[in-house]
């Protein structure tokens, strides 16, 4: 359970993420719920590592500075949230000393 102040968390929900090595990207066949899902992107590590693609998002709550959560570049895409905050912390994991 993740207790962060994402807005675009509901209180209570558990959220288990799964890393996987899946193979190459090409031979990968992705059928996702077009109610849930909009669009499907990847993103290399070696993007993500780059610091250009990474950046903070400032929240405030009541006029005054709230909290902070990461926020990853990559074209029109922008991975904010509770994705971002994932992410983060599978970087940390995977690559210690590198992000």
């Amino acid at each position: 359970l993740l207790p962060l102040p994402d807005p675009s968390f509901q209180q209570g929900q558990l959220v288990a993420p799964i890393v996987a090595n899946l193979g190459p990207l090409e031979d990968l066949t992705l059928t996702p719920n077009p109610d849930e899902v909009e669009e499907v992107f990847t993103l290399s590590l070696d993007h993500l590592l780059r610091e250009e693609n990474q950046g903070y998002t400032h929240f405030r709550t009541a006029g005054r500075y709230g909290y902070t959560l990461p926020v990853f570049l990559n074209g029109p895409h922008r991975i904010w949230g509770l994705t971002a905050i994932i992410t983060e912390l599978t970087l940390e994991l995977l690559v210690p000393g590198h992000y």
